[in-house]
């Protein structure tokens, strides 16, 4: 697998008002954007086809972005005028091959790209999704209680759910399920479960952050000056 979609087209709303003056994936980590990171990490895993999915403000993406010679790939971009969702946007990306990556361009991980590529095209299914355990603490005490009777009183319990990433593998038939209108990828999971296209999940134990909030681009970039290595070998 070669090539990889990097959406990058987001406002990041809840980032206001700061990306009002920086999209979300220009964000610094460390000395470099957040998804430069990302675009280094995908060249050393061979896969060297990029493609911008952009928006909110493109020309800024594409200025310090480039074509991609500087970090030894091609960059292509495809840009929506309004706000389509994550998964629709794929359906106006003409170059898609038979097999590709989909992330989004605000996150920070190690995960093995290469191996979550192999994993998807040895699977069985069109699509496979990167997950990740999260713990989650419940701030009170829980009671079970089937037939109004308390069978079980847990005390503040920590619950663990596997939760999308939002890095995806896909097969290019994927795109028949995408109509033509905002669309998003719980959209598409939900229409290939359905079809009997059930997607499979790729389990990573390293690292990963989602950069969604103030705090979470602050932890991303401690982590990252603390261990550059763990993300960029």
């Amino acid at each position: 697998m070669s090539q990889a979609v990097i959406l990058a087209g987001g406002e990041g709303r809840r980032l206001l008002p700061y990306t009002r003056v920086l999209p979300k994936p220009l964000w610094p980590v460390g000395d470099m954007p957040i998804v430069e990171i990302l675009i280094r990490q995908l060249a050393r895993a061979g896969i060297k086809d990029i493609v911008m999915a952009v928006g909110y403000q493109a020309e800024l993406i594409r200025v310090i972005l480039g074509d991609g010679r500087q970090f030894g790939v091609g960059i292509t971009y495809s840009e929506e005028k309004k706000p389509m969702g994550t998964a629709a946007p794929l359906k106006r990306i003409k170059s898609l091959k038979k097999n590709f990556l989909v992330l989004n361009g605000d996150l920070l991980t190690n995960l093995p790209f290469r191996r979550f590529a192999l994993a998807h095209l040895e699977g069985d299914s069109p699509a496979t999704v990167a997950v990740f355990r999260r713990s989650v603490k419940v701030d009170f005490g829980v009671v079970v209680a089937p037939k109004n009777k308390i069978e079980e009183y847990i005390e503040k319990p920590v619950l663990g759910y596997s939760v999308s990433m939002g890095i995806y593998a896909f097969n290019r038939e994927i795109l028949e399920y995408i109509p033509n209108k905002r669309f998003d990828f719980p959209d598409l999971v939900q229409k290939l479960i359905k079809k009997e296209k059930n997607p499979l999940i790729y389990r990573h134990k390293g690292q990963w952050l989602d950069i969604g909030r103030p705090d979470d681009w602050e932890k991303a970039d401690a982590i990252f000056r603390k261990k550059p290595r763990v993300f960029l070998p």
